[in-house]
C-alpha cells in the first residue's frame, strides 16, 4: 500500500468527505431542466446571476501578477485576505474562514446542523441547495411560502420548524430579489429552538442597503453568515467566499470538508476587490440604474414584476414560466429557471444596457406570439 504524507492525506479525505457529502452544486446545475443549454458566442445570458463586468482592472492585475507564483501554495495571501475582511467588518479572525465560494460551507453546515430528528427551514421560493443537502441528511425539509411583501415568514417558519436544526434565510431572497428586514432575522434567531443555527445567506448584500447580519455574529448569536465574491465582485468562475461565525460553530461545519488550499488567484482577486472602496457603490449604481429602465420598460408594456433589489427579478409571463424561457432561448437570449410554487414566474437577471435592450426585444416578441 502506497505511503500518503500528511498533506496527501488531508488532501484525499476533503475531497472525499465533500463527495460523499453533497455533490458541488452551482445555479446552472440545480435541476437538468435549468443546466445552460447550447448557445451561440452572441447570445445574451442572463440566467445564472452572473455580474457581466467580471473581476476589477485591479483584480485582474493582481492575478496577472501572482501567475509566475503558480506552483507554490502560499498560504499567506488567504491570510491576507481573512486580516483585510476581519478588520473592514471589525470581527475577530477566527471568526473568518475562506471557501471556494459560498456554496461548500452553505451545504456542510446544513448537513452539520440538520440530520433525520433536526429539520431544515426554508422559505419558498428561494435558492435550492439547502433542500438539496438538508435531503443528503436525511432531514425532513420544510418549505415555508413568503410573506405578502415577498420576505421570509419568520414567525411561520419558526411554528413550522419546533425540530429545526437549521433555518436558512437568504437575504436579499434568491430568486426574488426582495429583503427580510433585519429586526425579522434578530426575532427568528431570539426565538428559535436551542441548538439550531440560523444561516444566513448574504450572496447579494451588496447590491441592497439591507442591513448585514454580521452584527448578530459578532453578539456570539447561533448565526452563520456566508459571503461571496461571485456577485458583485464579478468573480462566479474564480470561486471565492467567506464563512462567518463564532469560532465554535464554524469549526463544527468547516471540518467536515477538511482541509484545503485556496486558488492563489481567487484569494489575490478578493483582497484587490476589497480594497477598491469604489467597486461596491459603483457596481451597485450601474445595476440599479439598468434594473430600474427595464422595471420601468416592463411596467409601460404591462407586464407584472416583482421589485427587485438585486442583480434580478422575476417577472410574470401569465402562463407557464418554462415555455416562455424556451422561446426566449430560440430568441438567443437565455433567462433564469423555475420554482414549482410561482410555476409563471421566469428569473431575469439584470445584465449590460445592451443585453436588456436585446432582452426587451425578445421578451415582447414572445409574449405577444
Amino acid at each position: 500500500m502506497p505511503r500518503f504524507s500528511r498533506r496527501s492525506f488531508l488532501h484525499l479525505s476533503a475531497a472525499a468527505s465533500a463527495m460523499a457529502a453533497f455533490r458541488i452544486t452551482t445555479e446552472p446545475m440545480l435541476a437538468a431542466a435549468s443546466r445552460r443549454r447550447p448557445h451561440s458566442p452572441d447570445a445574451v445570458l442572463i440566467d445564472n446571476n452572473e455580474n457581466p463586468l467580471g473581476p476589477t482592472q485591479s483584480a485582474r492585475d493582481a492575478m496577472s501578477a501572482i501567475l509566475p507564483q503558480g506552483g507554490r501554495y502560499s498560504d499567506e495571501l488567504t491570510d491576507n485576505l481573512v486580516g483585510l475582511f476581519a478588520k473592514m467588518e471589525g470581527l475577530n479572525r477566527d471568526y473568518l474562514h475562506v471557501t471556494a465560494g459560498s456554496t461548500p460551507p452553505l451545504a456542510l453546515s446544513i448537513l452539520t446542523f440538520t440530520s433525520p430528528k433536526r429539520s431544515f427551514v426554508a422559505a419558498d421560493p428561494t435558492f435550492e441547495l439547502g433542500m438539496n443537502a438538508a435531503s443528503t441528511a436525511g432531514a425532513r425539509v420544510v418549505n415555508v411560502p413568503l410573506t405578502r411583501s415577498y420576505g421570509h415568514d419568520v414567525k411561520a417558519m419558526l411554528a413550522a420548524g419546533p425540530d429545526a436544526g437549521v433555518f436558512y434565510v437568504c437575504n436579499p431572497n434568491n430568486p426574488t430579489g426582495t429583503v427580510t428586514p433585519h429586526a425579522d432575522i434578530e426575532y427568528l434567531v431570539a426565538n428559535k429552538p436551542k441548538d439550531s443555527v440560523v444561516l444566513v445567506d448574504e450572496a447579494y448584500i451588496h447590491f441592497s442597503e439591507t442591513p448585514s447580519a454580521l452584527d448578530l455574529v459578532k453578539a456570539d448569536k447561533d448565526v452563520i453568515v456566508l459571503r461571496t465574491f461571485s456577485k458583485v465582485y464579478g468573480m462566479a468562475g474564480l470561486r471565492c467566499g467567506i464563512a462567518i461565525a463564532r469560532p465554535d460553530l464554524l469549526n463544527q461545519f468547516m471540518q467536515r470538508g477538511g482541509f484545503n488550499f485556496m486558488p492563489i488567484t481567487a484569494v489575490v482577486a478578493a483582497t484587490a476587490s476589497l480594497e477598491d472602496a469604489s467597486l461596491v457603490p459603483e457596481r451597485r449604481h450601474i445595476n440599479a440604474t439598468i434594473r430600474q429602465q427595464t422595471f420601468d420598460w416592463l411596467a409601460r408594456n404591462n407586464f407584472s414584476f416583482i421589485p427587485s433589489e438585486t442583480n434580478f427579478f422575476m417577472v410574470d409571463t401569465k402562463r407557464p414560466g418554462q415555455e416562455v424561457r424556451d422561446a426566449m432561448a430560440r430568441e438567443n437570449v437565455l433567462i433564469g429557471r423555475v420554482w414549482p410554487i410561482m410555476p409563471t414566474y421566469v428569473r431575469v437577471t439584470v445584465g449590460t444596457q445592451e443585453e436588456m435592450s436585446k432582452f426587451q426585444s425578445a421578451f415582447q416578441k414572445v409574449m405577444k406570439a
